[in-house]
Formats: C-alpha cells, structure tokens, sequence
C-alpha cells in the first residue's frame, strides 16, 4: 500500500475490501501521512480503537523509497535533491512567489529530448519515474523540507508526456482534496512540443489545469536546431494542436521562450513568435537562458536591456508578455540547469 500513488477513494476501497471500513478511515489515513507526514498513523485516534486492522496495514504500508540527500538554498529559491532506490537522482525546485510557493516537480531521470541548451538533455536519459517518485517531491518539500506549496509546475527534468500515465496519475493524486489538495487550476503541465501527448491531454477534459509549451523560435529551421523534437512536429503541427486545446474561458496557454543572444533575440525572431502566436489565446513567459555545466559556446545570455526590447516589440503588436528573470541561477536551479549530474 502506497499511498503517495493512491487517491482518497481507492483508500476507502482498499479498506473496505479487507477490513469492512471506509471513508472514515481512509480520511484518518491520508490526514496522517500524507497532510502531517505521520508514518506511524496506527497512533491516530481513528487507528487506536482497531488494533487488528492497524497492525494490518503497519505491515502492508510502503515507506517512501527516497531520501533527499542535499538541498541548497539563494534568495528563498531551495533546490533540492533526491536520491531513489536506485541510485538515480533527481532536481526538484521550490520557488517563492509573491503570496505563494510553487513546486518545480521532475517526470524523469534525465531527459531524452536533446534541447541543446538544456543541461537536463546534456545528462542524458535514466528513467521515467514512478507514481510516487513524482508525487514525492511535494510530499518531501511539505514534509520533510517544511514548506508551504500550493502550486505545482511540472516544469523539472524531463519531458512530462514522455511519461504521460504517471503523469496523469500524478495529477489525480496531487489534486484529492483528501490527500494533497492541490488545485488543478494551480498545476501547470510543461511540455517541449510533443503533439501526441498534447492531443492526448485534451481529451481528459481538465480544462481547469494550466498547459505551458516551449517554443523559442517560430522558425523552423532556428527550432529545429535548438529542439530536435520539432523535425518530428514542426511548428504549424504543433500550432494545430494547440489551436485545438480545449481551454477554460479564463485560461490561456503558456508560451516559454528562452532568448539566446544572436540566436533568437532579433526583431525578425520576433516579429515570426508574433505572426505565430496571434491566433492563439496566449500569454508568453520571456526567459533569459541559463547557462549550465559544461554550456555550448555557441550560446549565452541576453542582457536585461536586451530582454526589455525584445519584450516591448512582442507588447506592440498586443501579447501579453511576462518577463521571467532568473532565480536560482547560481543553484544551477534556473530554467534549463538541473541535472542527474548532481
């Protein structure tokens, strides 16, 4: 029994099967571990009149096969690492807000997409992760790290709909208001531009949950080069399905664009992101990029006066632009900077 993997009703059904209980239990159950980070829930009020049962459980219940093992911390931002069973490490990234934290969460080991300016792509690809590897980062940040987190961005290492069930599965378990309480509202699903993935979550109907998607060049041949994913689905594939995403009426779609000076920072660079996203309700998130490692030479960072024009010619032609500056960045916790090299 994982309950990092499992929801408020699948508990109840649990108990119900084996033991005659229900949603009595089972709320007990979740409030214990997963809301205090209580592992010893048999010493619960609920557990104490039901020796028999509590013992079974004891014994059947799965202690989170993971450690945080290092966690650094500049201006609020906190990175932390996280050790799996199988040796493999993972980023995950907490970001203060202004009223609010917001949780970076990780899909993956590594990454298998090869964005070239991705330190994540550069250390190469593990492994998906598990249900509860995913949903245990929020779990080790409230309770293990004692922060308060109510937004999730799966935004961290990986390609989120190369993992698509886990991920799935990860949003239902984040959202049981029994369990985590998370909000699909105040999730967002990052992806580099996998169409299949982006059809496939439409279909779901949770409108309410928040969909970013890395552009950073409305030029094919400037794109393919910086993402290999869009030689497989070029742009005006990728501008269909989005098109398509059926969006709450006060939603909109994020559009990431890391500006890379000499790369994609020019008027003409602007000018096509404009041409590109005008039929798209759509708000874009200006990222200067970080450098990683071991960075390309090819590629640094554009200034702030830079990323002020750039900005402004966007705002002229009517998108709404939201200036990203870094943080994190001497963490190497920046977009684009965490790595299974930890």
């Amino acid at each position: 029994m994982n309950l990092l993997e499992m929801t408020f009703k699948e508990v109840s059904q649990l108990l119900y099967n084996g033991f005659g209980r229900g949603d009595y239990h089972a709320g007990a159950l979740l409030r214990e571990v997963i809301k205090r980070g209580n592992h010893n829930f048999s010493t619960a009020p609920e557990f104490e009149r039901s020796q028999g049962m509590s013992l079974a459980l004891v014994s059947d219940y799965e202690l989170p096969d993971f450690t945080v093992v290092d966690q650094m911390e500049e201006d609020n931002t906190v990175k932390f690492v996280t050790r799996l069973h199988d040796g493999c490490s993972i980023e995950s990234v907490i970001i203060p807000m202004k009223q609010y934290n917001t949780l970076c969460v990780s899909t993956q080991a590594g990454c298998r997409m090869g964005c070239r300016f991705c330190e994540t792509a550069r250390s190469g690809f593990k492994r998906n992760l598990q249900v509860h590897e995913i949903t245990g980062q929020l779990f080790s940040a409230r309770n293990t790290l004692g922060k308060k987190i109510s937004n999730i961005v799966f935004m961290g290492m990986g390609e989120p709909f190369d993992n698509f069930d886990n991920l799935v599965r990860s949003i239902r378990v984040f959202n049981d208001q029994k369990g985590f309480d998370v909000a699909f509202r105040h999730m967002t699903v990052s992806t580099c531009g996998l169409v299949p993935g982006i059809r496939a979550l439409a279909g779901l109907g949770l409108t309410q949950l928040s969909l970013a998607v890395s552009v950073h060049s409305a030029i094919d041949e400037v794109r393919s080069v910086l993402m290999p994913v869009n030689r497989r689905y070029p742009l005006n594939v990728l501008r269909a399905a989005l098109a398509d995403y059926p969006l709450h009426k006060r939603r909109y779609i994020l559009v990431e664009y890391v500006l890379i000076k000499g790369v994609n920072d020019s008027q003409e660079a602007a000018a096509a992101l404009v041409q590109y996203l005008v039929p798209l309700k759509v708000r874009v998130n200006l990222i200067a990029y970080n450098p990683g490692r071991d960075p390309d030479p090819e590629f640094q960072g554009v200034d702030d006066c830079s990323m002020n024009q750039f900005a402004s010619w966007l705002e002229d032609s009517g998108l709404f632009v939201i200036k990203r500056w870094s943080k994190g960045q001497k963490l190497m916790a920046g977009c684009g900077q965490l790595s299974t090299r930890t």
